[in-house]
């Protein structure tokens, strides 16, 4: 019988990153509810689960995706979404044992305006990561921002991952710009362009239409090759 099996309830918890001014800012909503009401939290939400044994509810990237749309107005499909990693510590949540399949998005500069925050959220706002000191987050959430940091900065280094934080098209500089707000140093000129022709030679850039503009000369510009 279904009764006879313990049932943690699972959640979704969004860890969502842009690029503003520079620097690598974190999305963070107000709590409207207890518990942690009127404190910082990441975007997220209990998946929706049924009682049926052939419509058991919704799975977890739908919950993800519902969730990232209801607490933020983003479009999901315009929004990078990986899932993370699970957080399952006894007492994370004062409320009853949960469960949280976290998730890390990474959001376009020129999307970023448009966050507006729903759901159970008073309001959102787009915090930069040394602000993040000051603050005390609700549940566990600093944990999943520190895992999630650490996972974004290690694909910088052998993925696609950074398309999702620079326009459609970009130059070197543009790139490498990118890439030192994510790492948190700046990258030597020389070593970048190394770095960027193995990039090139894998096929995961290539040389895009047009130039853009700049104080010297026109620069070439570059896109990420999408399968």
């Amino acid at each position: 019988m279904k009764r006879d099996y313990p049932r943690p309830s699972v959640a979704v918890d969004l860890v969502i990153f842009t690029i503003i001014d520079a620097e690598l800012r974190l999305l963070l909503v107000k709590r409207g509810e207890a518990p942690f009401k009127g404190d910082w939290a990441l975007p997220g939400g209990f998946v929706r689960v049924l009682e049926g044994v052939k419509d058991q509810g919704e799975d977890l990237d739908t919950a993800a995706h519902r969730e990232l749309h209801e607490e933020t107005g983003l479009d999901p499909t315009r929004v990078r979404i990986e899932q993370l990693y699970t957080f399952g510590k006894a007492g994370r949540d004062p409320r009853t044992r949960v469960i949280a399949v976290s998730y890390f998005a990474l959001v376009r500069p020129d999307l970023a305006p448009l966050v507006n925050a729903g759901g159970d959220a008073s309001h959102a706002q787009w915090h930069s990561l040394d602000g993040l000191k000051k603050l005390k987050l609700a549940f566990d959430h600093e944990e999943i921002v520190t895992v999630a940091i650490e996972r974004i900065r290690g694909k910088l280094e052998y993925s696609d991952i950074a398309f999702d934080l620079v326009p459609m098209t970009f130059t070197i500089p543009e790139l490498r710009h990118v890439h030192s707000v994510v790492l948190a140093k700046e990258m030597d000129p020389g070593n970048f362009r190394r770095k960027f022709n193995r990039m090139l030679d894998d096929g995961l850039i290539e040389q895009a239409p047009g130039k853009r503009i700049t104080a010297s000369k026109p620069a070439t510009v570059y896109r990420f090759k999408r399968p």
